[in-house]
């Protein structure tokens, strides 16, 4: 116990009240996207790429799908950005391993994140990038 208390002590006050300040930006921009339609306002900014050249980038939609996920609508959320399961579930990583660190001064482990993961996760966002904006069907599914 008592090795643990030092584990704790030995972890930077300004990384612990960082790490709070990111969970309530996070709790923050979340209850806006549930509170806020964003396929009724204006209020979130348009994507860059998509108001320049006409394409979706590959986190394109994902305001209006989290919206629908806040709200329960599984399938609108997937219509918008097939790829939000893997953003929930890094989302949601990240923002558990900062609530631990802000509480108790140390996070979920991310030892397991290799280059490799990440590589295959890069390979995946580009792919799904160009695949989206294929206009042959099935791919035009994609196109938010």
């Amino acid at each position: 116990m008592e090795e643990i208390l030092q584990h704790i002590a030995a972890r930077p006050r300004v990384e612990r009240l960082l790490a709070a300040a990111v969970v309530i930006a996070m709790v923050g921009g979340s209850t806006t996207v549930w509170a806020v339609d964003p396929t009724q306002t204006h209020l979130f900014p348009v994507c860059p790429l998509l108001a320049l050249t006409g394409f979706a980038c590959p986190g394109c939609g994902l305001t209006r799908g989290f919206h629908a996920l806040f709200h329960g609508d599984i399938l609108t959320a997937l219509d918008f950005n097939a790829l939000i399961p893997i953003w929930t579930v890094i989302f949601g990583y990240l923002f558990v391993s900062l609530v631990l660190t802000a509480t108790r001064g140390r996070g979920l482990p991310w030892r397991f994140i290799k280059p490799s993961m990440l590589f295959g996760l890069l390979v995946l966002m580009l792919s799904f990038g160009v695949l989206r904006n294929l206009p042959y069907y099935p791919f035009n599914i994609l196109f938010p």
